[in-house]
């Protein structure tokens, strides 16, 4: 999977699942573009990316909001020179069962983990049309599937992603970009580290596998997704649930 002369934007970066596919994708030979809104966390990511021989830049990004996303991938643009993969990764969560949820929660959950992938697309698409290649690859979920009890919100930003992700898939798929999702499953990040030991080991029963991802398996994923051996593959869900959820 060899990446190399491509340059890679990946949202959400600063932690979790955003860090280990920014990683993941530089090991693979890309330049790496990372975005978040933790300016520290940035430059500690893209000294270990450089520090270990590649290339990676630091751009605060607050995915929520349309002038900071236009304004920063100009800026990722101009310093690498085209955007060839796209990793809508970051989101939010504001969980409440709907008869108690706000409507705040409900909008910025919306805004953050939809809305931002859907105006991330718009600015990296002209580099990829103009080239004829692109990847664009979405961050979904299994509960974007499924459903989850006290994320409605969530639940719906989720599969709206894997609606964007089979729309986009063929309105680009002329110029030979492709447009996939991942939907991880039970993944340890500090999204999950909340959740009750109890939990999670009720959890890990329903998993076939029998145990909770690491984000190095959904960032397996991303790079199989990103790479020319996936160049048949698009407007498809690549499920990293260990089995949670089949079919």
């Amino acid at each position: 999977m060899n990446l190399g002369g491509r340059v890679a934007l990946v949202t959400g970066a600063s932690q979790g699942i955003g860090h280990a596919c920014a990683l993941a994708l530089a090991r693979q030979g890309a330049s790496v573009a990372v975005a978040a809104r933790n300016q520290q966390k940035l430059d500690a990511l893209v000294a270990e990316i450089n520090g270990a021989g590649g290339k990676a830049g630091a751009f605060v990004i607050d995915v929520g909001d349309e002038e900071q996303v236009k304004a920063g991938i100009k800026s990722v643009i101009a310093q690498f020179g085209k955007a060839d993969i796209l990793i809508n990764n970051a989101g939010i969560t504001r969980d409440q069962l709907v008869m108690r949820m706000k409507r705040p929660d409900w909008d910025s959950v919306l805004n953050t983990n939809l809305t931002s992938a859907y105006l991330c697309i718009q600015q990296v698409i002209p580099s990829m049309l103009k080239q004829r290649w692109g990847r664009i690859i979405n961050i979904t979920s299994v509960f974007g599937q499924m459903g989850q009890a006290g994320q409605a919100n969530y639940a719906a930003s989720k599969a709206g992603l894997i609606g964007l992700t089979m729309a986009m898939a063929r309105e680009v798929a002329s110029r030979n970009i492709t447009c996939n999702a991942v939907a991880p499953g039970f993944i340890e990040t500090s999204m999950t580290a909340g959740l009750s030991e109890e939990f999670k080991q009720t959890a890990v029963k329903t998993i076939p596998l029998g145990r909770v991802g690491s984000p190095d398996d959904v960032a397996s994923a991303v790079c199989f997704l990103a790479s020319e051996e996936a160049s048949y593959i698009t407007g498809h869900v690549l499920n990293v649930n260990g089995g949670l959820l089949m079919g």
